[in-house]
């Protein structure tokens, strides 16, 4: 399972949607999660699962990886659809029996609200796939530098950002490594109720801090021993500069959004 979280991973690539610029393609996934939150109706989710097709196909993402970064959040899918079948009440009752009932109105929640879930995770996932942490978080400080006329911190919170998103996989990589060595010496993390799976994982936890301290404390020294200071008059290897690809990505976003509305107007009962 520990091996299924993709979040934070990134697969080096040459297709559109790794050559976008980091900044655009915040603002696309931005703009992608809004119109998400706006749509209503079948249409609206079809317009959008096929955008999302597109991007897959465009960033040339293999299907498993993205199938295998949704299994660890199954759980909640089906809770998700578990508590909108049986909480949203409707005009239409399908089956009732005591206090459980079960609307058409309930189904079809349950079904838009998942796939909603899906859908925004998916395209979460495809932005770290397809973007370098470095690159993140030169394109995090750039669209934050307003702040820094207010004195925030921006460089700084860009680079926790990045550095975070970096060591999602390494974590899980030694948390793998430790559950393997407790299982050698006898430790049973798969049977038992949820209360043994529980007192199971604690033997874990001392051994993670530790590791993530040790590698937290090595990477400040790594930093410190190359004269790192913060943002403070640094330049860049490689400045950010949008073209004429990027603009064409970013009057796509706009268009959908656009897309979104009219289906929202034209094809949703009000």
């Amino acid at each position: 399972m520990l091996k299924d979280i993709t979040l934070g991973q990134y697969f080096p690539g040459s297709t559109i949607v790794h050559r976008l610029d980091p900044r655009i393609k915040l603002i696309l996934m931005l703009m992608y999660i809004s119109a998400l939150f706006m749509a209503r109706g079948l249409p609206s989710y079809v317009l959008m699962l096929l955008v999302l097709i597109t991007c897959l196909a465009l960033s040339k993402t293999a299907p498993k990886a993205v199938l295998r970064g949704l299994r660890p959040i199954f759980i909640i899918i089906i809770v998700t659809v578990l508590l909108n079948i049986f909480l949203v009440s409707g005009e239409t009752l399908l089956f009732g029996f005591g206090i459980i009932t079960i609307y058409r109105e309930g189904i079809e929640t349950a079904i838009f609200m998942a796939s909603r879930l899906i859908m925004l995770i998916i395209c979460t996932f495809l932005l770290t796939y397809t973007t370098s942490p470095i690159a993140l978080t030169d394109g995090l400080e750039h669209m934050l530098s307003p702040f820094k006329k207010v004195r925030l911190p921006v460089h700084e919170f860009a680079m926790m950002m990045s550095i975070a998103l970096r060591f999602i996989p390494t974590l899980i990589e030694e948390t793998d490594k430790i559950m393997s060595a407790q299982k050698s010496r006898g430790a049973d993390f798969e049977t038992g109720g949820l209360i043994k799976r529980a007192k199971a994982v604690l033997p874990l936890i001392i051994p993670l801090f530790i590791s993530a301290f040790r590698r937290a404390d090595e990477l400040a020294t790594a930093m410190e021993s190359r004269c790192y200071h913060g943002g403070e008059g640094r330049t860049r290897m490689n400045v950010l500069k949008a073209s004429s690809k990027d603009y064409i990505a970013l009057l796509c976003g706009i268009m959908v959004i656009a897309a979104v509305v009219l289906l929202n107007r034209f094809f949703v009962a009000t």
